[in-house]
């Protein structure tokens, strides 16, 4: 009998250390349209006037991935200018016409460079800052934007200056098109955000980042 027990046991240990140990964390991917916002300033009082691009085409840096790094840095983004949609068609035609086309290109262009995690508290939203490449008038700068993810979507806001991109002439361009409406001052500084879906499968720990 003690030897049965003792063969049972033994083949129980050896059963047990081949079976796969249960996969941890989760597979991430991004999922879903992306959304890119921006709002401009107007008049000394700085009214803020806002709006998205209908045309964005992201690529990711690959499908999936365990964690944030491994799916977002690397990934790429082209936005159509000249999709503009601030829900104002007169607006959105003065935009394109008197803003936009005063760059060298139609097209803004984004790489994502790096990202860093700061809340990684169980339970709570996910937070850190994320850098991007903008380029814009052919001139590209590292941009940091700090996001936030819960319930399926980060989203990022950061600031640019148009200046910074050459682009005095696009300004003054914009700001004297529209210079009764913004009493005569139009701001360099445009806040810019982006709301993307990242889908997480398989989880049974906290994300890793």
């Amino acid at each position: 009998m003690k030897k049965l027990l003792l063969t049972i046991m033994i083949l129980s240990t050896a059963l047990f250390a081949n079976t796969p140990a249960p996969k941890t964390g989760c597979v991430l991917s991004q999922d879903g349209a992306i959304i890119v916002g921006w709002t401009a300033y107007k008049t000394a009082a700085k009214k803020g006037v806002g709006g998205i691009f209908d045309h964005v085409t992201y690529t990711p840096a690959q499908k999936e991935g365990k964690n944030f790094k491994e799916i977002l840095v690397g990934a790429t983004l082209t936005i159509d200018t000249k999709s503009v949609n601030s829900k104002n068609e007169g607006r959105d035609k003065k935009l394109v016409a008197q803003f936009f086309q005063r760059f060298s290109s139609d097209k803004i262009t984004a790489k994502i460079t790096d990202i860093q995690a700061k809340s990684k508290e169980t339970g709570k939203p996910k937070t850190g800052t994320i850098m991007i490449d903008i380029t814009m008038n052919g001139i590209t700068k590292n941009i940091p934007m700090s996001y936030i993810y819960q319930k399926g979507v980060m989203h990022g806001q950061g600031y640019i200056d148009i200046l910074d991109f050459q682009g005095s002439k696009a300004l003054a361009s914009i700001n004297k098109a529209c210079f009764d409406l913004h009493k005569g001052k139009t701001w360099s500084d445009v806040a810019i955000t982006f709301d993307m879906p990242i889908k997480a499968d398989l989880c049974n720990i906290t994300i890793k980042h």
